[in-house]
């Protein structure tokens, strides 16, 4: 696949975006969901090899196909990886048929204004032209948003588009990910403030200029539709952001154009204690299932 052809097939495809990217933050959960404890590992890199192992049981699986499997969000030492023997996004594209994303934010700040911000990415512009001689078709970066305040999310959006613009400069598309927290008490209200600002702030960009859109499933029906018809996105995803799959699936069903992007929800039930037989079977109806809700 050309690049003509992976933006095709994020436009058009039927079906969903993995999301592989856990971080040195995250991975110790992702591991003990998947049936390893943290006596398994005495450090880091015992520990990212453990999840790189998951990572190439997943995408080596027979289900993990571009017909299905329209993309795969990445962590950096994913990218730098390898799968039998190829390096990962060569992997994906030639032997998978599947887009290669890459995570490039560095974490979060602490929370101020009701939201978190992203650290500093000073070395971005060396990642995004790592990331174009690697292969990869996109990034991600994520904020988070916890409460409706009006300050704080024009601060995660307006950071987002700014460092958007940045990585287009490179050719590679970004997803924007503002996530609004699932516990949010006030979270139809964030997602309210939260579309206004996204859409000031897509009116800013180019003409040409595209970008992605990660979002928390709303709480009402197809809030985001005026996003996913936006001449500025490519593609509106929804992620997970600690709902069981089955409620994500659920929401995910109701919201027209929307798609899958889920990491916790794609990753459920799967366990390292796992034969490859029955590891590929629980993939494989994971994948169908979150593919029929994002085929709405």
């Amino acid at each position: 696949m050309d690049k003509a052809q992976q933006r095709a097939q994020i436009i058009e495809g039927k079906g969903m975006i993995a999301a592989l990217d856990q971080s040195g933050g995250s991975t110790p959960k992702a591991l003990a969901e998947y049936g390893v404890q943290p006596d398994a590992y005495a450090n880091d890199e015992q520990m990212f090899a453990l999840i790189h192992d998951m990572r190439q049981r997943i995408m080596t699986a027979p289900a993990f196909t571009g017909d299905k499997v329209l993309g795969a969000i990445l962590f950096e030492r994913t990218m730098d990886g390898s799968v039998e023997g190829m390096p990962v996004p060569r992997y994906l594209v030639e032997k998978r048929g599947v887009v290669p994303f890459l995570k490039v934010d560095k974490g979060l700040e602490d929370i101020q204004d009701g939201t978190q911000i992203l650290k500093p990415m000073p070395d971005l512009d060396a990642l995004c032209a790592r990331a174009v001689e690697a292969g990869i078709f996109g990034t991600k970066m994520r904020s988070v948003i916890h409460e409706n305040n009006a300050a704080g999310i024009a601060a995660v959006v307006n950071q987002q588009c700014k460092t958007a613009r940045q990585i287009l400069t490179h050719g590679l598309v970004p997803i924007v990910e503002p996530e609004v927290n699932i516990k949010a008490a006030d979270k139809a209200d964030c997602e309210a403030t939260l579309k206004a600002a996204l859409l000031t702030g897509l009116s800013h960009l180019d003409e040409g200029q595209e970008v992605m859109l990660k979002l928390t499933l709303p709480e009402k029906t197809d809030f985001y539709r005026e996003l996913v018809d936006h001449p500025r996105v490519l593609r509106v995803v929804a992620l997970s952001g600690g709902y069981s799959r089955e409620e994500s699936n659920k929401r995910l069903a109701a919201n027209t154009g929307m798609i899958a992007s889920f990491s916790r929800a794609l990753t459920e039930g799967l366990k390292h204690q796992m034969s490859d037989e029955d590891f590929n079977a629980t993939i494989a109806s994971t994948i169908r299932a979150i593919v029929a809700a994002s085929s709405t």
